[in-house]
């Protein structure tokens, strides 16, 4: 798996860069995560089925992708649902305060060239840094 993992990796971004472009071309629409969520909590009219078949679909690949050879991430196991549950909505906080997700802001907006993006992005990933250091040296 190593001596492939980054031409998996390129192939994953290119068709994440790919949908997204798809996306805006076809529905005019950004494929933030969070915003498409939003939507279907909140379906404004004509716009309920293109989120809903969005996430099916981001769901169904996880089942399909095993199926045609390739290996799937190993999940990590859960230590506590509590701590599962304050993860999430922490989360779901950070996604509202910065006015979107690492899809939209990373994705999206990183190749628009939006400045709020770029600091969106990295405040993230400065995150996800510290996270990983103090879990591994902590």
């Amino acid at each position: 798996m190593m001596e492939t993992w980054p031409w998996q990796a390129l192939l994953g971004g290119m068709m994440l860069g790919g949908s997204a472009v798809l996306l805006l071309l076809f529905n005019g629409r950004v494929a933030g995560i969070s915003g498409i969520v939003a939507g279907i909590l909140r379906p404004q009219p004509g716009e309920f089925s293109w989120r809903l078949l969005f996430l099916i679909g981001m769901v169904c690949a996880g089942w399909i992708v095993p199926l045609l050879g390739f290996a799937l991430p190993q999940s990590l196991p859960v230590s506590s649902l509590g701590l599962l549950a304050v993860a999430g909505l922490l989360v779901g906080m950070g996604t509202k305060l910065a006015n979107g997700c690492t899809s939209g802001h990373g994705i999206c907006g990183m190749g628009r060239f939006s400045k709020r993006s770029l600091v969106a992005t990295l405040v993230f990933m400065a995150t996800a840094f510290a996270t990983v250091f103090v879990r591994v040296h902590g």
